[in-house]
């Protein structure tokens, strides 16, 4: 068994990806199961799909198994980061990462613990029956979960940018790079998850603070990736990309990810709550804009990668990396909105019928994405000996 390197707080992202391969199996049963009269599929219209006994049902079944999976590797995962930044807290590794650039590795916590929200909801939805008739009951709950969390994110965020500017110590030279995006992550993930209750949520009041909060966050994450990006690609251009971090090229794709959920979100809280007509057309045009910039930004990555010999190096090679861990969300990220765009880009707005030839042909692509993704995940996780 390979010796597990030191411990960082980038650890954290082994949650994350499991939880995010949750999510990502979750999006085939959300789009596929009809589930007329409720935002998502839940357990009370999946569990009719999944005994019925044609096609849906297996991959239904499938879909099912894999989040019972990812779930659980989500919280074992999860606890054991938990113990061990504990013990990493009190040591001098601790102490000199918050005085450098490697501070902003602290914004993995508060990410996937915003994720460990959707996970738990998702478990909760497809596994206990009729959830759907006290929902509401739950939606103030989640907004108080997602405020902790935004208010973690927004406490790191201050005491890292507070000290970058009474002391003007950022190390441009260490910035060659898009390591610094992870907290525009961050912030992305919180306004995500705001964005739950404002689409769903038949509560004016729990909509309009879901809506508030995620315009908030997605606003900060948006000024701020276009600080980083410039900041990011000025010292890349100048310096060349450090080797080991290559893979933060691709950071951008989730982030794309959930900022596109949120609007999507928005606009149908929007639309069901507040009464505003939304053109469908906007929904393609959106979809459209938010898959073309992840194409760019992943072709790039891949280019990158492949010409600093990154998985020759760090994932089949000898050599041990926790920032290779960066890897999977970009994988869950593009597979879920390329399902969003398949089903909000081009069946919502009736370019393609649903369960069609093309529908089928159009989704295909995206399956040996998400299985290159799980077959990462599995490979990264005995790679770090996790």
């Amino acid at each position: 068994m390979e010796k597990r390197p030191t411990y960082n707080p980038l650890y954290w992202l082994a949650a994350l990806g499991a939880g995010g391969l949750t999510v990502s199996f979750f999006v085939y049963i959300n789009f596929m199961v009809g589930h007329k009269g409720v935002p998502m599929a839940t357990f009370d219209q999946v569990y009719p799909a999944l005994i019925k006994g044609d096609w849906l049902s297996i991959v239904t079944g499938i879909a099912l198994l894999f989040i019972i999976i990812f779930a659980f590797l989500h919280i074992k995962l999860l606890l054991w980061n938990m113990k061990e930044f504990s013990v990493y807290k009190k040591t001098e590794a601790y102490r000199a990462m918050k005085e450098g650039n490697n501070e902003v590795q602290l914004f993995a916590i508060p990410l996937t613990l915003a994720m460990t929200i959707n996970v738990f909801f998702i478990v909760f939805a497809l596994f206990v029956p009729h959830l759907w008739e006290f929902v509401e009951y739950l939606f103030p709950g989640a907004l108080a979960a997602f405020v902790i969390a935004g208010y973690f994110v927004l406490k790191i965020f201050a005491e890292y940018l507070s000290r970058l500017l009474a002391h003007g110590d950022f190390d441009f030279g260490q910035n060659n790079s898009l390591a610094q995006m992870l907290s525009v992550f961050a912030f992305t993930m919180v306004g995500v998850g705001f964005a739950a209750p404002a689409a769903m949520s038949k509560t004016l009041a729990v909509n309009a603070i879901g809506t508030f909060g995620s315009i908030f966050f997605i606003s900060a994450a948006v000024l701020l990736l276009l600080i980083k990006l410039v900041l990011g690609f000025k010292s890349m251009f100048k310096d060349g990309i450090a080797p080991e971090a290559t893979p933060t090229l691709w950071v951008v794709i989730p982030i794309l990810t959930l900022i596109g959920i949120s609007l999507v979100r928005l606009f149908f809280g929007f639309e069901h709550r507040f009464h505003a007509e939304m053109p469908k057309t906007d929904m393609f045009a959106l979809t459209s804009f938010i898959i073309s910039l992840q194409i760019l930004f992943g072709l790039l990555g891949y280019a990158v990668m492949k010409r600093v010999k990154y998985f020759k190096t760090y994932v089949f090679g000898d050599k041990q990396s926790v920032p290779s861990l960066a890897l999977i969300c970009p994988g869950v990220a593009f597979t879920v909105f390329y399902l969003f765009l398949i089903q909000y880009g081009l069946v919502f707005t009736g370019v393609l019928d649903k369960f069609s030839i093309a529908y089928f042909v159009l989704t295909a692509p995206i399956l040996y994405i998400h299985y290159k993704t799980v077959y990462y995940f599995f490979k990264l996780k005995s790679h770090l000996a996790l």
